[in-house]
């Protein structure tokens, strides 16, 4: 009994340090992507062989230590062109834990989501990278300033039935005085309000600070 109590440990210790390293490895390419950059819609990492891989496992990791287990969600949605490769890398680390999770996009050309039908579903809206920072607006980011993206498109999904439980993006940043465990959002039509779980995979400060540091010991 004693010896199959220590394989399952031993088991258990490999899979978590696989985990480490695994997010060590994507956090090392996420930090050649951000280095000297304002924002990046980070495809040089997510359509990379080795980040698409990784990029599933560590958005459900992050998802699930906020409480947010596989069975607790039905669909993954992106908010944004950059999060499609994420969507599709969480389906397929989600299927490799045993899991269905449909995907779908969010767009402003008709159909606002394009997808399998979410209606009467859970879902997790995903985005590459969520800041709350000054950035310069583009067709590729939501940011996280007053929530007007983020409301909208939080409506879009009320509208087709579905139930939003949780904003997560691979990098983000909130500034120091917000609450960075939570985003207001606002849906425009019925005025009704709600506090999102958002969970940041990686914290931006801290992904620029590790760059800065490794490049100095270099």
């Amino acid at each position: 009994m004693s010896e199959a109590i220590d394989e399952v440990e031993i088991k258990a210790g490999s899979e978590d340090e696989s985990k480490r390293q695994g997010k060590s490895q994507l956090q090392t390419l996420l930090q050649a992507a951000v280095e000297k950059k304002p924002f990046s819609e980070l495809f040089d990492v997510s359509l990379d062989h080795r980040g698409a891989e990784l990029i599933g496992d560590a958005l459900l990791d992050a998802l699930e230590k906020r409480g947010f287990a596989l069975n607790d969600f039905d669909a993954v949605g992106a908010l944004t062109a950059a999060a499609v490769p994420m969507v599709t890398a969480v389906m397929h680390a989600a299927h490799a834990r045993g899991y269905e999770l449909d995907g779908f996009v969010m767009d402003f050309v008709y159909p606002s989501i394009k997808g399998p039908s979410i209606s009467g579903k859970r879902v997790v809206l995903l985005d590459s990278w969520l800041s709350e920072k000054s950035y310069v607006q583009t067709s590729s980011l939501v940011t996280l300033r007053n929530g007007n993206e983020l409301s909208l498109d939080f409506s879009v999904v009320e509208h087709e039935g579905a139930q939003v439980v949780a904003i997560a993006s691979l990098i983000g940043g909130v500034s120091g005085d917000a609450d960075s465990s939570n985003i207001k959002v606002i849906n425009p039509v019925s005025d009704k309000e709600r506090n999102l779980p958002f969970i940041m995979t990686f914290d931006e400060d801290e992904l620029r600070s590790n760059a800065a540091t490794a490049k100095k010991a270099d």
